[in-house]
């Protein structure tokens, strides 16, 4: 197979298709310590793009509790059980060595979902991508265990005993919010024995070509995230599609200028924890440097969101914030060696990274820049750091600014969140 370089884990790897990059990528942070759990987003998925016959098992957007729930159950869990079959005791990262641009948090050392497959073949040579078909139960229920939590035995002692204090909780959950990564090397484009599948260079989004797809499902297999689904009703394979007609400007109620939308899953959102961009590729393939980008700016500047399951080898250009109060151990097994560095600095935030968390679904439209106005201090308090240390936080009443892919001004927000005194004339139940 042919060799591309993958930044998340660090080196090269082998990959069925050349390497090949979009223009512009489709890319998403999703922030889990803000999340409620309350399916607004994926309601509205659902209600848009899945509500037809055949369709009634797709979810292309799911919010799972962990460590227990899973759409499929035990997607994750029964993947790295797989690879570490392959591969058995090997599956680590190396984070002595770093750089900013080509290996951000090390180098993973073990197999990728694509090397791991050279080494299982079947009765047809080995597959594009180790995986597996989820079975008729495992699809059962998108929220299956929801709110439970792991930890010692519901006791007073167990429960409550110490258990609620940061840096980690012993009883623990939290929601991952989940929709299709649009990966830089796709599982279930490399799989696809049809060629049936290929990034937009427009916008890197994945999509599915239905005159091509004979529903052979290998992109079910091949997806290491489950989120390329089979329809019976249609015997073909559909998935996320990010909503391209919004990032294209189609909806004039949104987009006036044509500017691109937000999808309906990140409009949607009550709990505002997802923010998503579009970011630029270099020549090589990387990302384009732009900090006034606020997804370059979290993602490749502060490193305060992380890939999910990195070690995958698709290079998913889906990140998250990870939960503060979740076991170090399990946090690093999904977002890879950057934990502890992410949290630190989403723990007690200086004056950019506060600002730059208020664009958190400010507005319907895209955000590609992103300018901070300085204000006044208005508070100070003490942070107790997961290492367990003190240090004292200032506020500073920040106007941060987003812009659209035109530069047209979408969003003003400040630090601290505006008083409005309704008139005693004009409203009976004024204060």
């Amino acid at each position: 197979m042919p060799y591309v370089y993958n930044w998340q884990i660090g080196r090269e790897m082998s990959y069925p298709h050349e390497e090949s990059h979009p223009r512009w990528q489709f890319a998403f942070v999703f922030n889990p310590n803000r999340c409620i759990g309350c399916q607004t987003c994926t309601m509205a998925c659902k209600s848009t793009w899945t509500f037809s016959k055949g369709q009634e098992l797709m979810w292309w957007n799911n919010v799972e509790s962990k460590p227990y729930g899973g759409y499929p159950q035990h997607w994750d869990g029964k993947l790295l059980h797989m690879l570490e079959e392959v591969n058995p005791g090997r599956q680590v990262w190396d984070a002595r060595e770093k750089d900013r641009e080509t290996m951000p948090y090390g180098t993973f050392d073990g197999m990728t979902i694509f090397e791991a497959a050279e080494r299982r073949p079947g009765p047809d040579g080995h597959q594009g991508a180790l995986g597996y078909l989820p079975n008729d139960d495992e699809w059962r229920s998108p929220n299956i265990h929801e709110d439970i939590g792991a930890g010692s035995h519901f006791s007073k002692e167990g429960q409550y005993g110490g258990s609620v204090q940061l840096p980690e909780h012993k009883v623990w959950f939290f929601h991952l919010a989940r929709i299709c990564n649009h990966c830089t090397y796709p599982g279930c484009l490399g799989s696809c024995p049809r060629n049936a599948i290929y990034k937009r260079q427009e916008d890197g989004v994945v999509l599915t070509d239905q005159s091509r797809c004979r529903g052979y499902r290998k992109c079910v297999e091949g997806c290491p995230y489950k989120k390329a689904m089979y329809r019976p009703t249609t015997r073909t394979s559909e998935k996320c599609i990010a909503c391209f007609p919004r990032l294209e400007g189609k909806d004039k109620e949104i987009s006036p200028t044509g500017a691109p939308a937000e999808t309906r899953c990140m409009s949607a959102c009550v709990g505002k924890i997802r923010l998503q961009s579009l970011v630029e590729r270099d020549e090589k393939g990387g990302w384009a440097n732009d900090p006034t980008n606020p997804i370059y700016y979290l993602v490749r500047e502060r490193q305060v969101a992380l890939p999910l399951y990195p070690q995958f080898g698709t290079e998913p250009n889906g990140f998250y914030i990870p939960p503060r109060w979740v076991p170090r151990d399990y946090l690093m097994q999904m977002f890879g060696p950057g934990v502890d560095s992410a949290i630190e600095q989403y723990s007690c935030p200086d004056r950019e990274l506060l600002a730059v968390l208020q664009l958190f679904r400010a507005n319907q439209q895209i955000i590609f820049r992103y300018e901070i106005e300085q204000g006044e201090k208005v508070a100070e308090c003490e942070v107790t750091m997961p290492s367990g240390e003190t240090r004292t936080q200032e506020i500073f009443n920040d106007t941060v600014i987003g812009y659209n892919k035109f530069d047209e001004e979408v969003a003003r927000v400040t630090i601290e969140e505006p008083t409005f005194e309704r008139p005693a004339e004009a409203h009976v139940n004024s204060i």
